[in-house]
Protein backbone atom coordinates (compact mmCIF):
# COMPACT_ATOMS: atom_id res chain seq x y z
CA UNK A 1 0.00 0.00 0.00
CA UNK A 2 1.08 3.53 -0.79
CA UNK A 3 0.70 6.32 1.65
CA UNK A 4 1.17 9.94 0.25
CA UNK A 5 2.66 12.61 1.72
CA UNK A 6 3.41 16.07 0.70
CA UNK A 7 6.45 17.83 1.70
CA UNK A 8 5.98 21.61 2.16
CA UNK A 9 9.93 22.62 1.68
CA UNK A 10 9.32 21.40 -2.17
CA UNK A 11 6.41 23.08 -3.14
CA UNK A 12 7.17 26.36 -0.70
CA UNK A 13 10.44 26.65 -2.32
CA UNK A 14 8.74 26.66 -5.65
CA UNK A 15 6.19 29.59 -4.72
CA UNK A 16 8.98 31.56 -3.09
CA UNK A 17 11.10 31.38 -6.41
CA UNK A 18 7.38 31.79 -8.72
CA UNK A 19 6.58 35.33 -7.02
CA UNK A 20 10.30 36.45 -6.43
CA UNK A 21 10.82 36.85 -10.10
CA UNK A 22 8.06 39.39 -11.04
CA UNK A 23 7.56 36.98 -14.55
CA UNK A 24 4.35 35.19 -13.59
CA UNK A 25 0.78 36.56 -13.96
CA UNK A 26 -0.21 36.67 -10.68
CA UNK A 27 -3.75 37.30 -8.77
CA UNK A 28 -4.45 37.51 -5.14
CA UNK A 29 -8.33 36.21 -3.55
CA UNK A 30 -8.20 38.26 -0.35
CA UNK A 31 -11.68 36.95 1.98
CA UNK A 32 -12.83 38.11 5.15
CA UNK A 33 -10.86 35.45 7.34
CA UNK A 34 -7.94 38.33 6.48
CA UNK A 35 -8.76 41.16 8.55
CA UNK A 36 -10.26 38.89 10.84
CA UNK A 37 -7.06 37.58 11.78
CA UNK A 38 -5.23 40.73 12.27
CA UNK A 39 -4.79 41.99 15.99
CA UNK A 40 -3.74 45.87 16.04
CA UNK A 41 -0.34 46.63 18.27
CA UNK A 42 -2.08 46.56 22.26
CA UNK A 43 -5.50 45.04 20.78
CA UNK A 44 -6.92 41.49 21.70
CA UNK A 45 -10.12 41.96 19.14
CA UNK A 46 -9.29 41.77 15.42
CA UNK A 47 -8.93 44.44 13.76
CA UNK A 48 -12.35 43.59 11.47
CA UNK A 49 -14.83 40.69 12.37
CA UNK A 50 -15.37 37.70 10.27
CA UNK A 51 -18.51 37.56 8.66
CA UNK A 52 -20.15 35.33 11.75
CA UNK A 53 -18.97 38.28 13.95
CA UNK A 54 -19.93 41.10 11.87
CA UNK A 55 -23.48 39.54 11.57
CA UNK A 56 -23.97 38.80 15.56
CA UNK A 57 -22.31 42.53 15.90
CA UNK A 58 -25.09 43.98 13.32
CA UNK A 59 -27.78 41.82 15.19
CA UNK A 60 -27.04 43.43 18.10
CA UNK A 61 -27.27 47.07 16.93
CA UNK A 62 -30.43 46.53 15.27
CA UNK A 63 -31.98 44.54 17.95
CA UNK A 64 -34.19 47.63 19.54
CA UNK A 65 -35.70 48.35 16.67
CA UNK A 66 -35.56 45.90 14.01
CA UNK A 67 -35.08 42.53 16.46
CA UNK A 68 -38.00 41.11 15.89
CA UNK A 69 -38.30 41.21 12.04
CA UNK A 70 -34.55 40.09 11.93
CA UNK A 71 -35.44 37.53 14.33
CA UNK A 72 -37.69 35.94 12.15
CA UNK A 73 -35.97 36.50 8.81
CA UNK A 74 -33.05 34.57 9.80
CA UNK A 75 -34.99 31.66 11.34
CA UNK A 76 -35.95 31.50 7.93
CA UNK A 77 -32.43 31.14 6.24
CA UNK A 78 -30.13 27.94 6.81
CA UNK A 79 -26.88 28.54 7.79
CA UNK A 80 -27.98 32.54 7.76
CA UNK A 81 -24.94 35.16 8.05
CA UNK A 82 -25.52 38.94 7.95
CA UNK A 83 -24.64 38.42 3.84
CA UNK A 84 -27.82 36.33 3.32
CA UNK A 85 -29.73 37.93 5.46
CA UNK A 86 -29.36 41.48 3.74
CA UNK A 87 -30.19 40.00 0.51
CA UNK A 88 -33.49 38.04 2.13
CA UNK A 89 -34.36 41.88 3.58
CA UNK A 90 -33.84 43.26 -0.63
CA UNK A 91 -35.72 40.80 -1.65
CA UNK A 92 -38.99 41.29 0.56
CA UNK A 93 -38.55 44.85 -0.32
CA UNK A 94 -39.26 44.75 -3.77
CA UNK A 95 -41.48 42.17 -3.74
CA UNK A 96 -44.03 42.50 -1.56
CA UNK A 97 -45.30 45.94 -2.16
CA UNK A 98 -47.82 47.41 1.02
CA UNK A 99 -47.94 43.79 2.45
CA UNK A 100 -46.54 43.42 6.02
CA UNK A 101 -44.28 40.35 5.98
CA UNK A 102 -42.91 40.04 9.87
CA UNK A 103 -44.24 43.69 10.79
CA UNK A 104 -42.87 45.55 7.60
CA UNK A 105 -43.93 46.18 4.65
CA UNK A 106 -41.83 46.90 1.40
CA UNK A 107 -40.95 50.31 2.44
CA UNK A 108 -39.84 49.15 6.04
CA UNK A 109 -37.71 46.56 4.27
CA UNK A 110 -35.96 48.97 2.93
CA UNK A 111 -34.94 51.01 5.30
CA UNK A 112 -33.88 47.73 7.37
CA UNK A 113 -31.75 47.12 4.15
CA UNK A 114 -30.34 50.51 4.65
CA UNK A 115 -30.35 49.86 7.82
CA UNK A 116 -27.93 46.77 7.79
CA UNK A 117 -25.29 48.59 5.58
CA UNK A 118 -25.30 51.73 7.69
CA UNK A 119 -24.52 49.27 10.47
CA UNK A 120 -21.87 47.09 8.48
CA UNK A 121 -20.04 50.52 7.49
CA UNK A 122 -19.37 51.38 10.60
CA UNK A 123 -17.98 47.95 11.66
CA UNK A 124 -15.79 47.59 9.27
CA UNK A 125 -14.84 50.77 8.57
CA UNK A 126 -11.21 50.70 10.49
CA UNK A 127 -8.01 52.76 9.91
CA UNK A 128 -5.23 50.61 8.90
CA UNK A 129 -2.34 50.91 11.85
CA UNK A 130 0.60 53.01 11.47
CA UNK A 131 3.64 50.84 11.43
CA UNK A 132 4.13 47.26 9.44
CA UNK A 133 0.72 45.20 9.10
CA UNK A 134 0.39 42.59 6.50
CA UNK A 135 -1.29 44.78 3.80
CA UNK A 136 1.26 46.89 4.20
CA UNK A 137 3.93 43.75 3.27
CA UNK A 138 1.77 42.54 0.66
CA UNK A 139 2.15 46.32 -0.68
CA UNK A 140 6.13 45.90 -0.38
CA UNK A 141 5.97 42.40 -2.11
CA UNK A 142 4.10 44.03 -4.76
CA UNK A 143 6.42 47.21 -5.55
CA UNK A 144 9.56 45.10 -4.48
CA UNK A 145 10.39 44.05 -8.28
CA UNK A 146 9.78 44.91 -11.68
CA UNK A 147 6.56 43.16 -13.30
CA UNK A 148 6.22 41.85 -16.88
CA UNK A 149 2.02 41.88 -15.44
CA UNK A 150 0.45 43.59 -13.32
CA UNK A 151 -1.10 42.24 -9.93
CA UNK A 152 -4.83 41.89 -9.55
CA UNK A 153 -6.23 42.04 -6.39
CA UNK A 154 -9.79 40.71 -6.10
CA UNK A 155 -11.60 40.73 -2.60
CA UNK A 156 -15.09 40.58 -1.44
CA UNK A 157 -14.14 42.82 1.86
CA UNK A 158 -16.10 46.68 1.84
CA UNK A 159 -13.12 47.73 3.90
CA UNK A 160 -10.53 50.28 2.60
CA UNK A 161 -7.45 48.49 3.95
CA UNK A 162 -5.86 47.66 0.95
CA UNK A 163 -6.58 50.92 -0.38
CA UNK A 164 -5.03 52.84 2.95
CA UNK A 165 -1.88 50.35 2.64
CA UNK A 166 -1.46 51.19 -1.42
CA UNK A 167 -1.80 54.77 -0.81
CA UNK A 168 0.77 55.42 2.53
CA UNK A 169 3.08 53.21 0.01
CA UNK A 170 2.42 55.70 -2.59
CA UNK A 171 2.09 52.60 -4.91
CA UNK A 172 -0.17 53.37 -8.27
CA UNK A 173 -3.90 51.11 -8.53
CA UNK A 174 -6.70 51.20 -10.17
CA UNK A 175 -10.71 50.19 -9.01
CA UNK A 176 -12.73 50.73 -12.12
CA UNK A 177 -13.68 54.53 -11.18
CA UNK A 178 -12.33 57.56 -12.98
CA UNK A 179 -13.06 61.09 -12.36
CA UNK A 180 -12.26 63.05 -9.41
CA UNK A 181 -15.44 65.01 -8.64
CA UNK A 182 -17.55 62.07 -8.51
CA UNK A 183 -15.28 59.17 -10.07
CA UNK A 184 -17.47 56.84 -12.28
CA UNK A 185 -17.22 53.33 -12.96
CA UNK A 186 -15.95 52.43 -16.38
CA UNK A 187 -16.15 48.93 -17.44
CA UNK A 188 -14.37 49.30 -20.75
CA UNK A 189 -11.24 50.22 -18.53
CA UNK A 190 -11.66 47.40 -16.56
CA UNK A 191 -12.28 44.72 -19.62
CA UNK A 192 -9.04 46.01 -21.39
CA UNK A 193 -6.94 46.08 -18.52
CA UNK A 194 -4.21 47.88 -20.90
CA UNK A 195 -2.51 50.47 -18.01
CA UNK A 196 0.74 50.06 -16.92
CA UNK A 197 2.16 46.82 -15.01
CA UNK A 198 3.60 49.09 -12.35
CA UNK A 199 -0.19 49.93 -11.55
CA UNK A 200 -1.75 47.35 -9.19
CA UNK A 201 -5.81 46.08 -10.24
CA UNK A 202 -8.12 46.21 -6.65
CA UNK A 203 -11.40 44.85 -7.56
CA UNK A 204 -13.94 44.87 -4.90
CA UNK A 205 -16.29 42.00 -5.84
CA UNK A 206 -19.04 42.81 -3.19
CA UNK A 207 -18.41 46.31 -3.18
CA UNK A 208 -17.02 49.05 -0.79
CA UNK A 209 -17.14 52.02 1.56
CA UNK A 210 -16.94 54.79 -0.17
CA UNK A 211 -19.30 53.65 -3.27
CA UNK A 212 -23.24 54.99 -3.35
CA UNK A 213 -25.97 55.29 -6.41
CA UNK A 214 -25.97 58.84 -7.21
CA UNK A 215 -29.47 60.78 -8.75
CA UNK A 216 -29.48 58.04 -11.82
CA UNK A 217 -28.54 55.14 -9.90
CA UNK A 218 -25.20 54.65 -11.27
CA UNK A 219 -22.55 53.54 -8.44
CA UNK A 220 -20.03 56.51 -7.63
CA UNK A 221 -16.82 56.21 -5.51
CA UNK A 222 -17.98 58.94 -2.70
CA UNK A 223 -14.61 59.42 -1.10
CA UNK A 224 -16.76 59.34 1.91
CA UNK A 225 -16.68 56.06 4.26
CA UNK A 226 -19.66 56.73 5.44
CA UNK A 227 -21.23 55.28 1.88
CA UNK A 228 -21.99 52.13 1.96
CA UNK A 229 -22.99 50.33 -1.74
CA UNK A 230 -22.88 46.39 -0.91
CA UNK A 231 -24.22 43.54 -3.08
CA UNK A 232 -24.18 39.82 -2.53
CA UNK A 233 -24.44 38.68 -6.34
CA UNK A 234 -24.82 34.51 -5.37
CA UNK A 235 -28.69 35.80 -3.82
CA UNK A 236 -29.59 39.10 -5.76
CA UNK A 237 -31.62 38.33 -8.84
CA UNK A 238 -30.13 37.90 -12.43
CA UNK A 239 -31.00 41.74 -13.04
CA UNK A 240 -29.30 42.63 -10.40
CA UNK A 241 -25.78 40.97 -10.85
CA UNK A 242 -25.60 42.44 -14.31
CA UNK A 243 -25.36 46.11 -13.23
CA UNK A 244 -21.93 47.93 -13.23
CA UNK A 245 -19.89 47.74 -11.85
CA UNK A 246 -20.27 43.78 -10.36
CA UNK A 247 -20.90 42.62 -13.80
CA UNK A 248 -18.09 43.99 -14.96
CA UNK A 249 -15.48 42.91 -12.08
CA UNK A 250 -17.23 39.25 -12.15
CA UNK A 251 -16.20 39.12 -15.98
CA UNK A 252 -12.44 40.64 -14.92
CA UNK A 253 -11.98 37.57 -13.01
CA UNK A 254 -12.91 35.03 -15.53
CA UNK A 255 -10.40 36.99 -17.84
CA UNK A 256 -8.13 36.84 -15.19
CA UNK A 257 -8.28 32.59 -14.80
CA UNK A 258 -8.72 32.57 -18.47
CA UNK A 259 -5.48 33.94 -19.56
CA UNK A 260 -2.93 31.53 -19.89
CA UNK A 261 -0.07 30.71 -17.05
CA UNK A 262 -1.80 32.77 -14.14
CA UNK A 263 -1.38 31.73 -10.79
CA UNK A 264 -4.55 32.88 -8.22
CA UNK A 265 -3.52 32.90 -4.47
CA UNK A 266 -6.50 32.73 -2.21
CA UNK A 267 -6.20 34.03 1.88
CA UNK A 268 -9.02 34.37 4.19
CA UNK A 269 -11.53 32.69 1.72
CA UNK A 270 -13.58 29.76 2.45
CA UNK A 271 -15.20 29.09 -0.81
CA UNK A 272 -18.62 29.13 0.74
CA UNK A 273 -19.56 32.47 -1.87
CA UNK A 274 -20.95 30.09 -4.62
CA UNK A 275 -21.23 32.59 -7.52
CA UNK A 276 -17.44 32.63 -6.81
CA UNK A 277 -16.59 29.42 -6.30
CA UNK A 278 -18.61 28.56 -9.71
CA UNK A 279 -16.44 31.21 -11.89
CA UNK A 280 -13.46 29.65 -10.22
CA UNK A 281 -14.14 25.86 -11.05
CA UNK A 282 -15.74 26.92 -14.41
CA UNK A 283 -12.10 28.49 -15.21
CA UNK A 284 -10.07 26.14 -13.95
CA UNK A 285 -11.75 23.12 -16.20
CA UNK A 286 -12.15 25.42 -19.30
CA UNK A 287 -8.31 26.64 -18.81
CA UNK A 288 -5.83 23.83 -17.39
CA UNK A 289 -2.85 26.16 -17.84
CA UNK A 290 -4.37 28.41 -14.83
CA UNK A 291 -3.90 27.93 -11.14
CA UNK A 292 -5.11 28.55 -7.80
CA UNK A 293 -3.21 28.07 -4.57
CA UNK A 294 -5.50 28.17 -1.62
CA UNK A 295 -4.56 28.69 1.71
CA UNK A 296 -6.62 28.24 4.41
CA UNK A 297 -7.03 28.22 8.04
CA UNK A 298 -8.94 25.40 9.38
CA UNK A 299 -7.71 21.74 9.27
CA UNK A 300 -8.44 20.00 5.59
CA UNK A 301 -11.80 18.47 6.35
CA UNK A 302 -13.15 21.50 7.82
CA UNK A 303 -12.55 23.19 4.40
CA UNK A 304 -15.61 21.19 2.34
CA UNK A 305 -16.10 23.95 -0.30
CA UNK A 306 -12.62 24.80 -0.77
CA UNK A 307 -11.91 20.77 -0.95
CA UNK A 308 -15.23 20.41 -3.31
CA UNK A 309 -13.01 22.03 -5.79
CA UNK A 310 -9.54 21.03 -5.21
CA UNK A 311 -10.66 17.22 -5.81
CA UNK A 312 -12.01 17.21 -8.72
CA UNK A 313 -9.70 20.18 -10.26
CA UNK A 314 -5.91 18.88 -10.58
CA UNK A 315 -4.86 22.64 -11.30
CA UNK A 316 -6.17 23.55 -7.61
CA UNK A 317 -3.97 23.06 -4.80
CA UNK A 318 -4.84 23.50 -1.11
CA UNK A 319 -2.69 24.12 1.74
CA UNK A 320 -4.21 23.87 5.24
CA UNK A 321 -2.31 23.33 9.01
CA UNK A 322 -2.37 19.50 9.16
CA UNK A 323 -2.69 18.61 5.00
CA UNK A 324 -2.86 19.78 1.87
CA UNK A 325 -4.97 18.84 -0.91
CA UNK A 326 -2.44 18.74 -4.80
CA UNK A 327 -3.64 17.02 -7.76
CA UNK A 328 -6.71 16.08 -5.79
CA UNK A 329 -4.32 14.07 -3.40
CA UNK A 330 -5.14 14.58 0.25
CA UNK A 331 -2.08 13.48 2.56
CA UNK A 332 -0.66 15.32 4.94
CA UNK A 333 2.46 17.26 5.45
CA UNK A 334 6.04 15.52 5.60
CA UNK A 335 9.34 17.88 5.55
CA UNK A 336 12.16 16.15 3.86
CA UNK A 337 15.51 16.22 5.48
CA UNK A 338 16.98 19.96 5.37
CA UNK A 339 18.63 21.06 2.41
CA UNK A 340 20.87 22.57 3.92
CA UNK A 341 21.87 23.43 7.22
CA UNK A 342 20.96 26.99 7.32
CA UNK A 343 17.41 25.78 5.82
CA UNK A 344 15.89 25.78 8.79
CA UNK A 345 15.39 30.20 8.47
CA UNK A 346 13.48 29.54 5.32
CA UNK A 347 11.75 26.51 6.46
CA UNK A 348 10.53 29.22 9.72
CA UNK A 349 8.92 31.56 6.84
CA UNK A 350 6.44 28.52 6.09
CA UNK A 351 6.17 26.00 9.31
CA UNK A 352 6.01 25.92 13.14
CA UNK A 353 4.71 24.72 16.24
CA UNK A 354 1.08 25.40 18.18
CA UNK A 355 2.07 27.51 21.34
CA UNK A 356 -0.56 25.13 22.85
CA UNK A 357 -0.23 21.76 21.96
CA UNK A 358 2.88 21.74 20.38
CA UNK A 359 1.95 19.82 17.30
CA UNK A 360 3.83 21.05 14.03
CA UNK A 361 1.14 22.84 11.43
CA UNK A 362 2.17 24.78 8.29
CA UNK A 363 1.36 28.21 9.06
CA UNK A 364 0.85 29.63 5.66
CA UNK A 365 -3.14 29.41 6.59
CA UNK A 366 -3.37 32.78 8.41
CA UNK A 367 -3.09 36.06 6.58
CA UNK A 368 -0.33 37.38 8.13
CA UNK A 369 1.82 34.88 7.46
CA UNK A 370 1.34 34.63 4.29
CA UNK A 371 2.04 38.18 3.55
CA UNK A 372 5.16 37.78 5.60
CA UNK A 373 6.05 34.81 3.07
CA UNK A 374 5.95 36.99 0.30
CA UNK A 375 7.26 40.25 1.80
CA UNK A 376 10.39 37.71 2.09
CA UNK A 377 10.33 36.57 -0.66
CA UNK A 378 13.36 37.52 -2.39
CA UNK A 379 16.22 35.24 -1.53
CA UNK A 380 18.81 37.15 -3.11
CA UNK A 381 17.76 39.52 -0.63
CA UNK A 382 17.49 37.86 2.33
CA UNK A 383 19.30 34.58 2.02
CA UNK A 384 21.95 35.27 -1.07
CA UNK A 385 24.05 32.24 -0.11
CA UNK A 386 20.89 30.03 -0.61
CA UNK A 387 19.66 31.08 -4.25
CA UNK A 388 21.36 28.29 -6.03
CA UNK A 389 19.64 25.46 -3.69
CA UNK A 390 16.26 27.63 -3.97
CA UNK A 391 16.49 27.32 -7.51
CA UNK A 392 17.43 23.79 -7.89
CA UNK A 393 14.37 23.04 -5.39
CA UNK A 394 12.35 25.51 -7.26
CA UNK A 395 13.01 23.71 -10.62
CA UNK A 396 12.36 20.43 -9.22
CA UNK A 397 8.79 21.40 -7.59
CA UNK A 398 7.96 23.39 -10.68
CA UNK A 399 6.09 20.96 -12.58
CA UNK A 400 4.42 19.33 -9.51
CA UNK A 401 2.85 22.57 -8.24
CA UNK A 402 1.60 24.15 -11.97
CA UNK A 403 1.14 20.88 -14.21
CA UNK A 404 -2.10 19.03 -13.25
CA UNK A 405 -0.64 15.81 -14.30
CA UNK A 406 2.27 15.63 -12.27
CA UNK A 407 1.99 13.00 -9.63
CA UNK A 408 0.36 15.17 -6.37
CA UNK A 409 2.75 13.14 -3.96
CA UNK A 410 6.42 13.94 -2.25
CA UNK A 411 8.26 12.01 -0.15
Amino acid sequence: MTISVHNPDQYMASLRQIIAQGRKRIGLLVGAGAPAGIFPPNSDKPLIPAVAGLTNMVMESLKGEYGKTLDAVRAEIENSNIETILSRVRSLAGVIGKTKVHDLDGAGYKKLSEAICEQIGKIVNQPLYAGSSPYTEFVTWISGTGREHPVEIFTTNYDLLFEQALERTRVPFFDGFTGSYEPFFDPSSVASNDLPARWTRLWKLHGSLGWAANARGEVVRTGQATATHLVFPEHLKYDQTQKAPYAALFDRLRAFLMTPDTLLIATGFSFADAHISARIDECLAANPSASVFAFQFKPLEQEVYACDIAGRRANMSLYSPDKAMINGIAAPWMPGDMPTRDWGAIRATYWGRDENSGAAYFQLGRFDRLARFFASSRAAQHFPHLEPVLETAASEAADALLVAASTGSAA
